[in-house]
């Protein structure tokens, strides 16, 4: 998911949402060598913190190893038995068959039939970091990343991940993105951002907009990029973040996750039902609160236009032309 160093920082934040992240990861149940997720009648309705697209279906992760789909645009869900109840903080599909998820004791569950199996790639029990995101750039080769620097990475699709340091410093890596080719991003704790424009095998760090922790970075087009974090700051780069434009947002609230729709329309989420919409290229955006106020963690816009979101609250639908 993208963002969730929020976990860490308890005192930057008193929502709710926050607290019952920091107990589903202080807190978990004990691993066990045959764990397996448990059945959760209002699994939909769980805290689910990402959701990611397999061609036409909906893959939604979350709390307790709850793994669900949706075939139906996010009508109806599904839930899936995988091989742990750790807390699943982010899942990615390289097309419609192969995907990824991660989550709380750097566990990496992959799939190759769409979200309908899964198996345990890896889990890390010794140091108790949590992964929170994934990437991948084909069916082999991909990266997890997480808290504390924690960065893996895998040329054999997962079958073995091999722990790097690409940088000195232990902050939170919460987000990766890609512009294409081999140039990505990670957005980190504390204002830290990395670049690397050899697919991953060095990463720089950047000049920083900001010293408040960033929970996302998304790509408008091969030159700009939209940078979002803590407290409502939200920062936009026409030069792969050479330099950067402070964006009003006219919130203080944490921006957890953005999308581009078709029509080129940007969508960022965030606590307290924040939503962001900007038809200018991220130039200006105009904010909208929800009345249920509840978090929103995640954002994707299915096959037939609509919005599906995760969040405390679970699975939200909104229409793709909403204001």
């Amino acid at each position: 998911m993208k963002g969730l160093s929020i976990l860490f920082q308890p005192y930057q934040t008193k929502s709710f949402f926050t607290s019952i992240l920091i107990a589903s990861l202080l807190w978990a149940l004990p691993v066990t060598a045959n764990e397996q997720s448990e059945p959760a009648r209002l699994a939909s309705h769980a805290l689910l913190l990402d959701i990611s697209l397999a061609g036409t279906r909906l893959i939604a992760v979350g709390e307790r190893g709850i793994v669900l789909i949706s075939d139906d645009s996010g009508k109806s869900w599904q839930q899936k038995q995988v091989p742990t109840r750790s807390l699943l903080t982010a899942v990615f599909f390289v097309d419609e068959q192969i995907g990824w998820a991660v989550g709380q004791d750097a566990v990496i569950l992959s799939t190759v039939d769409g979200g309908d199996s899964w198996v345990l790639q890896h889990r890390d029990k010794q140091y108790d970091d949590p992964l929170l995101d994934v990437w991948f750039k084909d069916r082999n080769n991909g990266f997890a990343i997480g808290a504390y620097g924690l960065f893996l990475s895998t040329n054999d699709s997962g079958k073995s991940w091999d722990r790097r340091q690409i940088s000195e410093d232990d902050f939170h890596l919460n987000a990766i993105s890609s512009l294409g080719n081999n140039e990505l991003f990670i957005a980190a704790e504390q204002g830290h951002l990395y670049h690397t424009v050899d697919g991953g095998y060095s990463w720089t760090k950047l000049p920083s907009p900001y010293v408040g922790s960033f929970f996302g970075i998304t790509g408008i087009d091969q030159e700009t990029i939209l940078l979002y974090g803590l407290r409502g700051n939200l920062f936009r780069s026409a030069d792969k973040g050479v330099t950067w434009q402070k964006i009003e947002t006219g919130t203080e609230a944490s921006l957890m996750a953005a999308l581009v729709q078709r029509n080129s329309t940007i969508r960022i989420v965030g606590l307290g039902g924040n939503i962001l919409t900007s038809t200018d290229q991220g130039k200006s955006f105009s904010l909208r609160v929800r009345a249920d106020r509840k978090t929103l963690t995640s954002i994707i816009e299915t096959t037939d236009g609509q919005l599906v979101m995760t969040g405390s609250a679970g699975i939200t639908i909104e229409p793709g032309d909403s204001k």
